[in-house]
């Protein structure tokens, strides 16, 4: 039920707190983590050699603690969507932009298994074969986490449509990608990017949809916070890893 738990904390308002889990695979790092501080974690095989398959231990850890495990993908493929929310919490869709597409990867989401033209026609109208497939559907699909990845300046012109789709939960910026988008690179204190980690925080508010924004700061993390941001996403393993050791040697060898 991790994952319906971790919906119902975005539909009902309240902030959630997540990391990456981007290197480790071993399901004993999940008995390294302090009680009561994470709500769900991501899984992703970016910027390393690994497969998603290789983090369904990690799934099985995490959600032994009640701690829901999303995968962030590298496809923007809908059945690619489809295949990962049969096997973990909800999936993280990158560079998210064009309105229809997000729909198509909305839908592959949450609205398992209907394909084709009759989740065409569900899409438009919501003509279902019978109320017993709506009811299977909805059902099959209550424990799923959709959310999209903005990532560049059209995605931020249509953030108001991409929060209007039936089935996202969260919407979710990629400081990386945005920047490059905007031109000015990884200048992540930049006043323009600010300003529109703030415009998709409101109009996702206006729509009951959390947001937030990566970032491997704690400054940078907490500044978005104070923005309104719903979806609190920090760091990742490596990360963290490496500024602890920096800060704890430090101190060792100061004196």
């Amino acid at each position: 039920m991790t994952g319906k738990i971790l919906k119902d904390k975005l539909i009902k308002g309240e902030r959630v707190y997540g990391t990456f889990f981007q290197n480790a695979v071993s399901p004993a790092m999940v008995d390294f983590l302090p009680p009561d501080v994470l709500d769900f974690a991501i899984v992703t095989a970016e910027h390393n050699a690994l497969e998603l398959a290789e983090f369904l231990p990690i799934r099985y850890a995490l959600q032994a603690k009640g701690i829901a495990c999303l995968v962030r993908i590298h496809s923007r493929d809908p059945a690619d969507v489809s295949k990962v929310c049969d096997a973990f919490d909800g999936v993280v869709v990158p560079y998210v932009e064009d309105v229809d597409h997000a729909k198509q990867l909305a839908a592959a989401a949450v609205y398992r298994p209907l394909k084709g033209e009759l989740l065409d026609r569900v899409l438009s109208g919501g003509a279902w074969p019978s109320p017993a497939t709506q009811e299977y559907v909805e059902q099959k699909n209550a424990e799923t986490v959709f959310i999209p990845m903005i990532e560049s300046v059209p995605a931020i012109k249509n953030i108001d449509a991409i929060c209007s789709i039936p089935g996202v939960h969260a919407v979710f910026i990629g400081p990386g990608d945005l920047t490059c988008s905007m031109g000015i690179p990884t200048q992540y204190d930049h006043p323009d990017l600010l300003a529109n980690i703030k415009r998709v925080i409101d109009v996702a508010d206006r729509h009951h949809v959390a947001a937030g924004c990566w970032f491997g700061e704690r400054r940078q993390a907490v500044r978005t916070i104070r923005q309104g941001a719903r979806l609190v996403v920090y760091a990742n393993d490596g990360l963290m890893l490496r500024d602890e050791m920096a800060s704890a040697f430090a101190d060792f060898t100061k004196g």
